[in-house]
Parts: C-alpha cells; structure tokens; sequence
C-alpha cells in the first residue's frame, strides 16, 4: 500500500501558521509576567478552564459540541493531557527557573520530536532528508535568535540553571509531538468542537492538581496587569490559538502544523520590539532568515521548482 503524501502548505494556511505564531509567542510573554505572582499549575488550570468557558459560551452546543463530548471524552482527556496539561505545566514549572527565550528555544524542538513520532506511527508522515534538514535550519535560527543571550545566562548568570528546568520544556515538546500526531484521529470535527473538548478535558485534570499543590486560596489577589496577562493567556493565546491549531492541522497536516513552534521565539522577540521598546540586533534579522528558509525546505515547494528549472529541456 502507497504512502498518502504530507499535504502541502496553502498561501491561507501560511498565513493562518504566522498568526498562530503570534498568538503563542505571546503566551511567552503573558506568562513571563504571570508566573512571579501565580503558581504554575494555578496558571495553567486558569489559563486552560477561562479558555474553555470562552469556547463553551461561543459554541453553545452547536456543532454537535455535546454529543462529541459524551462519545469521545476519554480522546478529549487524552488529547487535553498531552497537549495541554503536561506541556503547560512543565514549560511554566521551567519558566520559574530559566528565561521565555531559552524555553522558547527548548519548546521549538517540537518540529524534530513530531516528525520522528510521525515517521513511526503514521503513514502520511513520513521522514525525509527535507524535513529533517528543515527542521535543523529551523533549530540553528532559534539558537542564532536567542542562543547567546541564553548561553551566557546559562553560563555566567547569578545562579547555576537547575538540569530539571531544562529538562522539563524538552519533555513539553516531546508531548507535543506525540498530540500532534494523535490530533489526527480528531479529523472531520469541527476545529472548536476540537478545542473545547480538549480544553475541557485537560480542565478537569488540572483542577484537582491545582488545588492539592498550590492552595489557590490562599494566594493573594494580583495586580491588574497579571489579571489582564492571565486573560490574554487564555483568551487569545489558548482557544483562539486552538482553534487556529487544529484548522491549520486538518488543512496541512501534523508535521506541517508543527512549524508553529520555529515562529514563537520571532514573534517573542517582535512583540518585545513594539510594545516593549526593544531593538532588534543582526543576530535577530539572521535568526529569523534562517528560520524562514528551514520553513521553506520543509515546505518542499521551493526547492521543487529550484530543481525544476535545472533540468536541461
């Protein structure tokens, strides 16, 4: 039996992949505000159950929203465990100890985990020189983006970074490789059916870990700009972004959907520039350049018609 080809990237769905790299290179950015002040798994049960209620109140059981809920809620709690629950928690348990560039650079591994995950267990994504070698132009960006400046925190900073602080974002990519993959067993439902049932889900885990670790009411009420940053986290960057997501995935596949990973730490860094003030340096412009020719050498068109034009007539 033939391989089903990876499907290619339309002109909308390139554009629907940049906005969804917006959106969570912000989540960076939100929980860098957010985390001095709320516990991790409190934030991450906040972020997941506003977003979910957004999605509720939006959808209002259409869509067959209740139907799919009831027939499919161990896949939603799975879905919402490995691509909710567990990576959330362990970029911000890491965030606690490192900075969002550094764990953005950890978290943009997810590319390499999803096309390993995929060549293993599905048919239509496979492994090729290509994708592999996208994914490593994709990685070298990143690290030119932001490497230094995380090296030398690495390094020479205040404090030595504890191994589990890095570990646990390298485990949040591995998780979402693994979601991406299993995603594509959710096809034919309605992108938010999708991710409410899976925000819903991974609610529900979330809840209980919350209240048992943190004591939430014990916590302190937080400054305004926390509660519009938490807001943000959920509102925009979770069940719009999810949204966005499994649109992006039921229209270009799983490995395709993962790129958004490479396009957090840019859109961190020009979110920084505008509401921030932060100038962009030369290791900024090249990170970027190499990112966008890793995302090209994974599309494959490119280098199609490359090859194309050099054959003789």
């Amino acid at each position: 039996m033939s391989a089903t080809p990876t499907p290619r990237m339309t002109p909308l769905t390139w554009g629907l992949l940049f906005l969804l790299g917006l959106l969570w290179g912000g989540s960076f950015f939100f929980a860098r505000i957010a985390v001095p002040h709320v516990p991790p798994f409190t934030l991450v049960f906040l972020r997941l159950s506003l977003a979910a209620l957004a999605l509720h109140l939006l959808l209002r059981g259409q869509h067959g929203l209740y139907a799919a809920l009831k027939g499919r809620w161990r896949g939603f709690l799975l879905l919402g465990l490995i691509n909710n629950a567990i990576p959330h928690a362990f970029i911000f348990l890491g965030q606690t100890q490192i900075g969002a560039g550094l764990a953005s650079i950890l978290n943009a591994t997810t590319p390499i985990w999803t096309v390993l995950i995929g060549h293993l267990l599905t048919s239509d994504e496979r492994l090729t020189g290509a994708k592999l070698g996208g994914c490593l132009l994709g990685l070298m960006g990143t690290a030119v983006l932001l490497g230094p400046a995380a090296l030398s925190t690495m390094v020479a900073g205040d404090h030595a970074v504890p191994f589990w602080a890095l570990l646990l974002p390298l485990l949040a990519a591995l998780s979402y490789g693994f979601a991406a993959i299993y995603g594509k067993s959710f096809k034919g439902l309605n992108p938010t059916v999708i991710a409410t049932g899976q925000l819903t889900g991974s609610s529900l885990i979330m809840l209980p870990v919350a209240l048992a670790i943190d004591h939430p009411w014990t916590l302190p009420l937080p400054p305004l700009s926390v509660i519009l940053a938490i807001a943000a986290l959920a509102f925009l960057s979770t069940a719009l972004g999810y949204i966005l997501f499994f649109r992006i995935m039921a229209r270009a596949g799983a490995t395709n959907t993962s790129l958004v990973t490479l396009l957090v730490p840019p859109s961190a860094i020009l979110l920084g520039a505008v509401f921030l003030g932060e100038r962009l340096e030369g290791t900024d412009i090249a990170g970027m350049v190499l990112i966008g020719l890793g995302l090209l050498v994974l599309d494959g068109r490119v280098l199609a018609r490359l090859q194309r034009k050099g054959k003789p007539a």
